[in-house]
This record gives structure tokens, sequence and C-alpha cells, in this order.
């Protein structure tokens, strides 16, 4: 693991020596005290209460002439406060491990990357997909598990629409079933909205239709999530900005199950880079146990 990455440092330091400079280093740091209901206050770098969880990675591409360029992506999860790597499936790069081409024909990835099911979810999904967004926590089972390794096929922006085709082979499932995940967004001015239907083979469908629009000081967002299983329900939220302050109220409600989760966020950025955060979630459970409230206070870094 070591040679690993202190070989892809070296890539990275060396970028400028071929493709044009085209190789970056970047990550995100990010750390919180955090206070989860029935735990003791914590130092938290990679958990619910945290913005985002901390990592680091390499990407690049090169011209291939024609228009046509080659790009690759090494993404890995890493906690501040232990100094561990954190896992996103099983492997060391579980977060991002994949190589591509792109042209006026769209663009073609090949390897494990973020699925169609979580790009159509983030177009109206209010917090950056945060580690307490509710849109997560509650309908995790309509983006099938956020990443595949397999295939992802975009095409390009046709006035302001566009469609996204993953599938997983069945060589690269575990339970060797192949998936199908396709979405289709639309974001143009103030207005974004997504449809997603993705489904393994032999099982159930999950399907999410939202929207977002942008008013300016005020934004509103809403869903209708029908995730595989019997839950189903809606998402609803609102986001304010009060000079350099956001502030957002964000509801999932699973109607099947009676279980609401809340949250409320509050970012003020420091640089262009880095954000002091606040943030309380209410993870609903349902009729038949306590609900949990769970209160973060962090910064975050983007390098």
């Amino acid at each position: 693991m070591k040679k690993t990455l202190i070989a892809l440092a070296a890539v990275a330091a060396s970028g400028a020596v071929f493709a044009q400079s085209s190789v970056t280093l970047y990550g995100v740091a990010d750390v919180s005290i955090a206070k989860m209901d029935g735990q003791t206050t914590m130092l938290s770098s990679s958990g619910t209460m945290n913005n985002g969880t901390s990592r680091w990675g390499v990407r690049g591409s090169e011209d291939l002439g024609g228009g046509m360029k080659a790009g690759f992506n090494f993404e890995q999860g890493i906690s501040l406060a232990t100094g561990e790597i954190v896992k996103s499936g099983t492997g060391e790069f579980g977060r991002a491990s994949w190589m591509s081409l792109s042209g006026g024909f769209g663009d073609l990835r090949l390897g494990r990357s973020l699925n169609p099911a979580f790009y159509a979810m983030a177009t109206w999904e209010f917090t950056g997909f945060a580690n307490y967004s509710v849109a997560s926590k509650q309908w995790a089972r309509a983006v099938n598990g956020y990443r595949t390794n397999g295939l992802m096929y975009t095409t390009p922006s046709m006035g302001g629409f566009k469609a996204m085709l993953g599938y997983r082979l069945k060589g690269n499932s575990d339970t060797a079933i192949s998936t199908t995940d396709l979405t289709g967004i639309y974001s143009n001015g103030p207005v974004a909205v997504s449809l997603n239907y993705n489904k393994p083979t032999g099982g159930e469908k999950s399907m999410a239709l939202g929207g977002r629009y942008n008013m300016g000081m005020f934004t509103v967002a809403g869903a209708i999530v029908d995730p595989a299983g019997d839950g189903k329900g809606f998402s609803l939220g609102g986001s304010v900005n009060a000079g350099p302050v956001q502030l957002t109220l964000d509801v999932a409600r699973d109607t099947f199950y009676k279980d609401t989760d809340m949250m409320l966020e509050v970012k003020y950025p420091l640089s262009k880079r880095t954000t002091a955060y606040a943030a309380f979630l209410r993870d609903g459970k349902g009729k038949t146990a306590v609900n949990a409230n769970n209160v973060g206070l962090g910064i975050r870094h983007n390098f």
C-alpha cells in the first residue's frame, strides 16, 4: 500500500512532464466535533455528522487529437481522526478507479465510479450529498449503492438535457447479477430536473423524479422516490442565503414506514475553498423506535 501511495504521489508531482500538466492531485479535509445519539462526543472525520468524507485522489486527461481525450481518476477515503483508510466497497481506491474516453460523441467511463442514480439525485439534493444528507440516509436503496463497477455512458448536452446509461456486468457483481441504470437530467437556468430508473436483472426496480428551482436568494427542491422494496415517499426542502451564510432545511419522508428524517444545516464560507458548518440531523425510526438526534460542528477544506 505504501508503495502505491508513493507511486501515485510521484505521478502527480511529475504531471508537468507529460500530458501537458494534465495530472492533478486533489482532495477534501473535513473534521467535526460530533455528538451522535447514544454516543459520547467525538472528533469525526468521515462519519455521519461530517459535511463530507475526507479523501484524496489523482485525476488527469490526455488530448488524443480530433477532439478526443483519454482520462482517469483514482480516489481514496481517509480518516483525519485515526489516519486510517476509509473504504467505499472493498478496495483502497473504492471511491473511484476508472478511465474514460470522451469527445463529440459524449463520455464513456470504464471502471468503478459514481453511478447515474447518484447524479440524478445530486440534481435536487441540497447539501452536495453531505454525510448527514437526509436524501442519502432515507433513499440509499434508490441510488443502488452510489457506485458501480462497470460501464457508464453520458451523452453530450443537448439544449440543457443529457442522458446517462450505466451497466454493471454480471461478472463484476458479487451476486452474479447485472444492473441497468438510466438517468435523464435537464438543467437550464434556474431549473433542474432529473429522472432515474435502475434495476438489477430479475430484481425490483427503483425510480426517482426530482427537481430544483433557484430564485436567487432562495432555492426550493423536491422529489418523489420509489426505491426497491416496500418503502416509498418524498423529499422536500429549501435553502436561503442570508449574506454569506447559507441556511438549509431538508426533509425526507418514507410514507410506507412512517419514517421522517429532517436536517438543518448552516454554512459559512471562510474562503473559496474552506467552509465552516453546523448541522442537526433528526434520524427518524418510524413508529416502532425512538428517533435519534445528532449534532455536528465542523470545517471543510477542499484542495
